[in-house]
């Protein structure tokens, strides 16, 4: 899989500001369901708040969050490189040797 640099992706304004739109979208869900989570496991007395936050620190639990991170910014650079020509029907990025246009 080749390998794009961010300084590689030329986007116009409405794509960039749609991908800015979705990705503040889903930083908000995502922080709203984690602080209704954090305040459930409280309220039942599963874990303290305290413990929630040492949790942040352990390593495994930050090698598990990098892990997904750098997922996550794969999959984000790949949609920003596909190809928009709709003649293309898959990414360039994942055509395997046998499938690539010559």
């Amino acid at each position: 899989m080749k390998t794009v640099g961010i300084s590689e992706v030329t986007l116009d304004t409405e794509t960039l500001a749609a991908l800015l739109m979705e990705l503040g979208s889903q930083l908000h869900i995502e922080r709203a369901r984690r602080v209704a989570l954090e305040e459930a496991l409280a309220a039942a007395g599963v874990l303290t708040q305290e413990a929630i936050c040492a949790a942040g620190s352990d390593p495994t639990v930050r090698k598990h969050t990098q892990t997904m991170l750098q997922d996550s910014m794969r999959k984000l650079m790949q949609v920003l490189t596909e190809d928009r020509d709709p003649r293309v029907p898959l990414r360039q990025q994942a055509l395997t040797d046998s499938f690539k246009q010559s």
